[in-house]
């Protein structure tokens, strides 16, 4: 067995800032919208997804790509939004085989509500201390390393 090819100096600040990022971030995030409407983020994200989609429904399998989850992982939270009248579950009118997420008025009020406090939380904990080409530079990273991660993600698209 050969020796590792350890990571340079430069390449273990980058790790352990991104591992940082991917720990502290939603963390924060999670604890905002806690406060804000006893949600997560990622329910925050599934709601989003939803609301930005036509007519505000989407597949179980698209919104599971829009939100970089498993199906399971997926319909237990959309279960548990379901019981707070904010989604609603339907078999596709054009196949039977297909569930349907669809935002209700309930949830859409709801997200609409909260939208504006969520990116207030974003820009402070990301964008305001990034200038323009930060912000590029972080697209185009976040990007490649999605790909990597996940080469069918929507966000590639």
């Amino acid at each position: 067995m050969s020796d590792p090819k350890w990571l340079s100096p430069v390449e273990r600040e980058a790790w352990l800032a991104m591992l940082s990022v991917t720990t502290l971030l939603p963390a924060a995030l999670d604890s905002d919208l806690h406060v804000q409407a006893k949600i997560t983020l990622f329910d925050y994200d599934v709601l989003a997804m939803l609301s930005e989609a036509p007519e505000r429904f989407l597949p179980m399998s698209e919104l599971a790509s829009r939100t970089s989850a498993s199906l399971s992982r997926l319909s237990h939270v959309v279960k548990k939004l379901e019981a707070r009248g904010w989604v609603q579950r339907n078999r596709s009118k054009d196949d039977a085989r297909v569930t349907i997420a669809a935002l209700t008025d309930d949830g859409w009020e709801m997200i609409y509500q909260l939208a504006p406090q969520h990116v207030a939380s974003v820009r402070k904990l990301i964008f305001d201390g990034l200038d323009e080409h930060d912000v590029s530079e972080l697209a185009r990273i976040g990007r490649k390393i999605t790909a990597r991660l996940d080469p069918e993600n929507w966000i590639l698209r």
